[in-house]
């Protein structure tokens, strides 16, 4: 399974959170449905600025480790090298997943179609 490290601000980038977890749209999610849980109302965390995909969860864990220790300087070059805007990711990560399921949907409305066609060859 796929883990990911991310960073999450607010809209005026004072507060840097790094996480990680295996469904990065489902994290995001809950921040938006909790958005006083683990900081105040100032500190509204909404925007994903940079994540790191992993397919092993131990050197996820490693990374993670990793850039928790960074100063807030690391973490912001870090940011700027892939997002110079600091662009919020979310919006093109939901539209990737989506084209996925939308790939997939189809790839299985075609599937029992050849499987009749192949039915008609062999008998």
């Amino acid at each position: 399974m796929n883990s990911f490290i991310y960073i999450i601000t607010d809209r005026n980038r004072n507060c840097l959170h790094t996480g990680m977890c295996t469904d990065l749209l489902k994290t995001l999610d809950f921040y938006s449905q909790m958005p006083n849980l683990f900081f105040d109302s100032a500190q509204r965390l909404n925007r994903l600025v940079y994540f790191e995909e992993f397919t092993n969860e131990e050197m996820a864990m490693l990374r993670f480790k990793s850039v928790s220790t960074f100063n807030r300087a690391q973490k912001e070059k870090m940011i700027r090298s892939v997002n110079p805007d600091w662009v919020d990711l979310t919006i093109g990560l939901r539209f990737e997943t989506n084209a996925a399921v939308q790939q997939l949907q189809k790839r299985r409305a075609i599937r029992p179609a050849m499987s009749k066609q192949r039915n008609y060859v062999n008998a």
